[in-house]
């Protein structure tokens, strides 16, 4: 898993294995995606296909040029889709359109390319959005941002991950406190918003099954959050749960807007 960027600017994570490699979000420009890939030794030419979690533009800016120029499947639901196309308009200022795309249904499992991939609904305000599971070679990967709160549905869908991707967007007070107009900050705190440090914190505590030889900090938001508070949290709640591995001194890391992470491996 190497995540090329996460935060409000964009959205960007690319999987591979063996045979191919997928992408989840494409909230990059399409020559930024292929910048980043390679910094970190991602060839771009094995993306196979792109997998949407919901229409919000730091999760879709890219997704029409990427679409185009690598000639491969987008993966998306119905509703997400003709919800992207409402707002998004091509060289014609006709309601955009993608040639290759395949509908999958949340809570049904599909295979892309020796990858089995499990989308699980969450809290958020969008269409129809949704995390990802991905297996491959007895390997599990969970990526979920952008929710209000940990549903019962999302505690199961993530249990047994080796990889663990998931949301620490504010800290509280930050929020309460910050720049933010109050209607933004209501939804952002809402149970269709983003999840605070302390509720992840929570889901570590109580709920988190301590699996994953790497944890993966995202969504942090610049405005709101510092990655030494989200870090302190997460810390605080996994307490023995957190363990190390052979591939790096921390098995926590957070995921950065502005440049990618190096890739984690297992397997």
């Amino acid at each position: 898993m190497t995540v090329l960027a996460s935060g409000s600017r964009g959205n960007c994570t690319v999987f591979s294995n063996s045979n191919a490699s997928i992408l989840v979000d494409a909230g990059l420009s399409c020559r930024e995606t292929f910048k980043r890939m390679r910094e970190v030794g991602e060839d771009p030419r094995k993306l196979k296909a792109i997998l949407v979690s919901h229409e919000h533009g730091d999760h879709v800016a890219g997704l029409p040029v990427l679409a185009r120029k690598l000639q491969i499947p987008v993966y998306v639901t119905e509703a997400t889709y003709y919800s992207w196309r409402r707002f998004t308009r091509d060289a014609e200022g006709k309601p955009a359109k993608l040639e290759r795309r395949e509908h999958f249904q949340v809570g049904r499992s599909f295979a892309v390319n020796g990858m089995t991939v499990m989308p699980f609904t969450i809290s958020h305000d969008a269409a129809d959005p949704c995390g990802f599971t991905l297996q491959s070679h007895g390997i599990k990967v969970g990526i979920v941002t952008d929710l209000g709160y940990v549903t019962p549905n999302v505690k199961q869908n993530l249990r047994g991950c080796d990889v663990l991707m998931i949301e620490s967007n504010h800290d509280l007070e930050m929020l309460r406190n910050g720049p933010y107009p109050w209607m933004v900050k209501q939804r952002v705190m809402s149970r269709v918003g983003h999840l605070s440090n302390a509720a992840l914190a929570d889901f570590f505590e109580k709920d988190y099954d301590g699996q994953a030889a790497f944890l993966v900090l995202a969504h942090l938001s610049e405005h709101n959050n510092h990655p030494e508070l989200a870090r302190e949290a997460a810390y605080r709640a996994l307490g023995g749960k957190i363990r190390p591995n052979l591939f790096q001194s921390c098995a926590l890391s957070l995921a950065l807007q502005d440049k990618p992470l190096q890739p984690l491996c297992l397997g």
